[in-house]
């Protein structure tokens, strides 16, 4: 039996070697996987005694020669391929065990140049990567060093079977598939968002117990590549509660994003992937109590998020009703002591800022009959200097500061979304409703009194007049909305005559 080992990631490679020669196995190895078995003392036979021939092209070509892939492509129960490897003198390989260089670290790492990430790109280790795993049959292929010790221990107790090395087989090809990923969306042009073809480098990164439902198997994916090295929730460390589960995970990163868009104090509260409360506040302990204003019904079983370090008079506060999740950027000391104390919730710490949220490639992805769509996030913030105000009366100075609150909201919500806000806080919110007047009643029920003074935003045009004669009874004093209707000069007039102000963005933030 016969081995050829070439890791980049050397992490358990002298015990997998040790306890192949211990099986009678030879070893055949690569440049520095060769010395690294030498120096601990192991026989071993270089590549190029095996093939005559040098490494070439500084480290380019190496393993690229019939000898190595006639050992590891001939299948052992055809007697024509043996006798083809003992005419050209050449050894079967039983067993591979290859990683691949770092081309994931090499394109996140910034201080590299072209030049450098691209000697980084691995040719002959997926090449002999393939050629073993399309020859499951007759060798064994080992690509994750978690594998070693189990590999190791069947072989040992006889030879693998064939449903152990298909399945070895697969990951051998999920593993180059992945960094095949990689390297094409390095090479690919910034304007070539959707070329083709398109596959997208992901990795196992956390199993949910099911999905939404129990009958529903569930997985997360972390998302590799330069696209993806800002940190998202697959980054958060977990320190407190039982794991996350499908919905955790999709509410939380809600949440998070959310609180991602403000620099001063702000906290969300989501259920359902609705944010029922938002605010910002001077302190975090005040963001809080006037996120849980906004609906403390809905929130009762909610997802938190806060993108301030958790202190002391905030935590105290969350006490006070049940959270599934909470998520920060930190924890004070003192503040731990008292959220570790809460029965079943999940306490997660995870960097803020804005650059955090801005996972500038990261596609939203949808799954339909026979297919996926596919599009860009919805994260570009609009600027005020691109709004124009349409009334005859503008928005005072607190007005604006609650209309810009209001516009980062709505996109966060379930179209027809339509948010009601009062001093940096959602009061009352409609969200995923056939129609935008219907979205409208129902925010401003949730408002109550509070709508009195408040302002409102709409994710798109208001069609008709009525939704916005709704939002006038209920009191607001000024509205938001992209504009574009055919019927705008109507609804306009309905503001002028009203007395308020209407500000039109010119940018639909529609979200199914």
């Amino acid at each position: 039996m016969r081995a050829l080992l070439s890791v980049y990631d050397k992490t358990g490679l002298v015990q997998i070697a040790t306890q192949l020669i211990e099986l009678g196995c030879g070893l055949v190895s690569t440049g520095g996987t060769a010395m690294a078995l030498g120096n601990a003392g192991l026989p071993v036979q270089t590549v190029e005694e095996v093939t005559g021939f040098p490494e070439i092209l500084d480290g380019r070509v190496k393993t690229l020669h019939p000898k190595i892939h006639g050992g590891l492509l001939a299948l052992m129960n055809m007697p024509e391929h043996v006798a083809t490897l003992e005419q050209l003198g050449i050894e079967p390989i039983d067993v591979l065990i290859s990683n691949l260089y770092p081309f994931e670290r090499a394109v996140s790492d910034s201080t590299l140049d072209m030049t450098a990430r691209i000697e980084m790109i691995d040719i002959g280790g997926p090449a002999m990567i393939r050629s073993a795993a399309k020859n499951f049959a007759s060798v064994v292929v080992v690509t994750d060093p978690a594998d070693y010790g189990f590999v190791a221990a069947t072989l040992a107790d006889g030879q693998i079977d064939q449903t152990v090395r298909r399945r070895l087989a697969a990951k051998a090809f999920g593993h180059v598939s992945t960094y095949d990923s990689l390297v094409s969306a390095f090479l690919r042009e910034s304007d070539q968002l959707f070329p083709e073809e398109l596959t997208l480098p992901l990795r196992l990164a956390a199993t949910p117990r099911y999905g939404e439902n129990p009958h529903q198997a569930a997985a997360a994916y972390t998302r590799l590549g330069t696209e993806a090295s800002r940190p998202g929730l697959l980054d958060a460390q977990q320190i407190a509660g039982e794991p996350l589960s499908f919905n955790n995970y999709l509410d939380a990163n809600a949440a998070w994003q959310a609180v991602q868009m403000f620099t001063e104090p702000a906290v969300a509260i989501v259920k359902h992937l609705v944010p029922c409360g938002l605010a910002v506040r001077a302190n975090l302990a005040e963001a809080y109590e006037a996120a849980l204003d906004g609906d403390p019904v809905s929130a009762f079983g909610g997802i938190v998020a806060l993108n301030r370090v958790v202190d002391v008079a905030t935590a105290v506060t969350m006490r006070k009703i049940k959270l599934d999740v909470i998520i920060a950027p930190g924890y004070d000391s003192d503040a731990r002591d008292i959220l570790f104390k809460k029965k079943n919730t999940r306490v997660l710490i995870l960097p803020s800022g804005p650059e955090s949220a801005e996972r500038r490639s990261d596609f939203d992805v949808r799954p339909i009959s026979g297919g996926l769509l596919l599009q860009v996030q919805d994260i570009q913030v609009d600027h005020p200097a691109n709004w124009d105000v349409v009334t005859k009366r503008p928005p005072t100075e607190s007005q604006w500061r609650d209309l810009e609150f209001a516009w980062k909201t709505v996109r966060l919500v379930k179209s027809n979304a339509i948010v009601f806000a009062r001093d940096h806080a959602i009061v009352g919110l409609g969200a995923g409703q056939p129609n935008r007047l219907e979205s409208v009643a129902i925010a401003a029920r949730r408002a109550g009194d509070k709508a009195h003074g408040a302002v409102i935003a709409s994710d798109a045009f208001f069609a008709f007049t009525d939704g916005v004669e709704l939002a006038i009874q209920a009191g607001v004093t000024s509205i938001i909305q992209p504009g574009g209707s055919m019927r705008d000069l109507e609804v306009i007039d309905v503001a002028n005559d009203s007395g308020i102000a209407m500000v039109f963005t010119n940018r639909r933030h529609f979200r199914h």
